[in-house]
């Protein structure tokens, strides 16, 4: 696109208005082409433009059929114009004196660079010529437009020409104060969790978690503040925070949205949320807890679309994926994936039914709660509320004629006794247990009150596994290990060259951690006949981890180790999420 001089002032009236008719449906086909946009979500849009009027993209970006990134995209990719991040702000703003804020906010405009000649201007609809030749005419200088994201450009306003108050501030501006003793009206609560403001700080909460590429959001309340915090790559950050005099409206809205009770505020309550951010269709599962300052708030976003059950991705190597995949395809037996909460367990077991889903075989899953669907395999959601734990839903699994069973975790004696009897009987069991590594599995279910003979005979195989945060591929740098630090840290028992280049996170303003994304590291130990003689004279887990490793299972530190090498994480995080630590 050409940048508009001051000398092209003159407004023809037979311009269309920005944003309309065949430059709308440009982008749209633009988006549908990219696969960023389904048809049924352009029609639903264009349904919603015919009744109440207003720019076709600008509904979509509302409705949540796509994000704000993906219309900037579009029309960068468009217009051959460079697009502008929150990174490339400059710290202090251009002198524009005969441009008024408010121009610049109803317009999204925002000016970064000025020159005697030119002026650089970030802007979300870089189609609008009317305001390109305004901001011309006023500056007296030449512009170039650049594509940025509206959120962004907004916050850019106000950092740089407002007085540095952000998308949240303005909305909280816009809510009004509430005093204490009104917020105890329920009716009250429930108008004012309706109200616009509101809705909008929620969404906006929502929004930046998905954008984060956040797992949870925590809403945790103190007596002089809210606090809201991200859980990225495993690993907790503060953020932006709306006042503590919204919190009985935000958590109301939460609890809305849920289907859950806000007149209780009692009792610990579990709810869930379908809802459509940035054009992905998100699932999210909502605990409420009360604590001393009012009710903690925790959403697990379960994000369908970025879901890749797919070994590889997993952080599976040749060696392993290979020795998995062949304990998989044994008829029957029981095989345990084990780990903290928040490991990855849930996305192996599905990864490993996929792997093994096939016409031929009927699988049925127990799980609480059903976290994503799956095709061509029937899953049960637990509720024990009802009577339906996992021990009664397994009873009438068996006389389902499965040939595969996954039962979402082993938390008791009779849900592991029902499901030995089924490995016993010809099923294949694929389950999870909490224990810190592979070798603790099998001391667990004998703490548990499992017979040893019984173990012996139904167990294939253990799987245990850590997240570690992946390095940025171009965000990190490599160092040289010392001979003794590497000797210290076990490189050397594992692989011998002449010295070990490992690698580090640079930190960027976009990108502070350095990291991006995570990985497993697992242990496998599968389950030998010198294992199972131990396990009947009852071993302990440190000796049945030590055979293992004689017959040589490698340990989840040495495959961290491994993949440190590889430039995929750093040592750092593999000590950080081991024992060795």
């Amino acid at each position: 696109m050409e940048s508009v001089s001051p000398g092209q002032t003159e407004l023809e009236g037979a311009e269309s208005p920005p944003g309309v008719g065949s430059e709308t449906d440009e982008v749209s086909q633009f988006l549908l082409d990219s696969g960023r946009l389904r048809k049924s979500d352009l029609k639903r849009a264009e349904a919603y433009r015919e009744q109440n009027g207003g720019d076709l993209v600008t509904l979509m970006v509302r409705l949540g059929l796509v994000s704000e990134r993906d219309v900037a995209e579009a029309e960068s990719n468009l217009l051959d114009i460079p697009m502008v991040s929150t990174g490339d702000l400059p710290d202090e703003p251009p002198e524009l004196e005969s441009v008024s804020l408010r121009f610049l906010k109803q317009n999204m405009l925002l000016p970064i660079e000025m020159t005697d000649d030119t002026l650089v201007v970030v802007m979300a609809n870089p189609r609008d010529r009317f305001s390109l030749k305004a901001l011309a005419m006023a500056s007296g200088r030449e512009v170039e437009p650049r594509v940025g994201i509206a959120s962004e450009i907004e916050n850019g306003i106000e950092k740089l020409f407002g007085g540095g108050r952000s998308a949240m501030g303005q909305i909280v501006d816009s809510l009004g104060g509430e005093g204490e003793d009104e917020l105890e009206d329920v009716e009250h609560l429930r108008d004012l969790a309706s109200e616009a403001p509101v809705i909008r700080l929620v969404n906006l909460i929502l929004q930046r978690a998905v954008e984060a590429r956040a797992s949870d959001i925590h809403i945790e309340p103190f007596e002089n503040r809210l606090k809201v915090r991200y859980r990225i790559d495993g690993v907790l950050q503060e953020v932006e925070a709306p006042p503590a005099s919204s919190t009985a409206a935000v958590i109301s809205r939460i609890k809305i949205m849920a289907k859950l009770n806000i007149a209780e505020r009692r009792l610990p309550q579990d709810g869930r949320i379908m809802h459509r951010v940035q054009g992905k269709e998100l699932d999210l599962r909502v605990s409420t807890v009360p604590t001393s300052h009012g009710e903690s708030v925790v959403m697990r976003i379960l994000d369908r679309e970025s879901i890749v059950l797919d070994f590889d991705s997993l952080g599976f190597d040749a060696d392993l994926k290979e020795k998995f995949v062949r304990v998989l395809e044994m008829p029957h037996g029981i095989i345990l994936v084990t780990g903290p909460t928040g490991s990855g367990k849930t996305t192996t077991l599905y990864t490993a039914l996929s792997q093994i889903n096939t016409p031929e075989r009927k699988i049925i899953t127990v799980e609480d709660p059903v976290e994503y669907q799956l095709e061509g395999i029937n899953q049960i959601q637990a509720k024990s509320s009802i009577g339906l734990d996992f021990a009664h839903a397994l009873r009438s699994i068996v006389r389902q004629d499965p040939d595969v069973i996954m039962i979402g975790e082993m938390r008791d004696l009779e849900t592991a006794r029902i499901a030995i009897q089924s490995a016993l009987t010809g099923h294949l069991v694929l389950s999870t247990v909490h224990t810190n590594d592979a070798a603790s599995g099998i001391t667990r279910m004998l703490d548990m009150g499992v017979e040893d003979y019984l173990l012996t005979s139904t167990v294939n195989a253990i799987l245990a596994q850590r997240l570690v945060r992946t390095l940025h591929p171009d965000h990190r740098e490599a160092h040289r290990l010392l001979p003794e630090v590497a000797s210290e840290l076990g490189f050397t028992r594992l692989v011998e060259q002449d010295e070990y280049t490992v690698y580090r996170p640079l930190p960027t303003a976009e990108n502070p951690g350095g990291y991006l994304g995570r990985t497993s590291i697992m242990e496998l130990l599968p389950v030998s006949d010198s294992l199972r003689r131990l396990v009947m004279q009852h071993a302990t887990a440190g000796e049945l981890q030590k055979l293992a490793v004689a017959e040589g299972m490698r340990t989840m530190y040495q495959d961290g180790l491994l993949k440190c090498l590889r430039g995929v994480t750093s040592v750092e995080e593999v000590l950080r999420v081991t024992q060795e630590a």
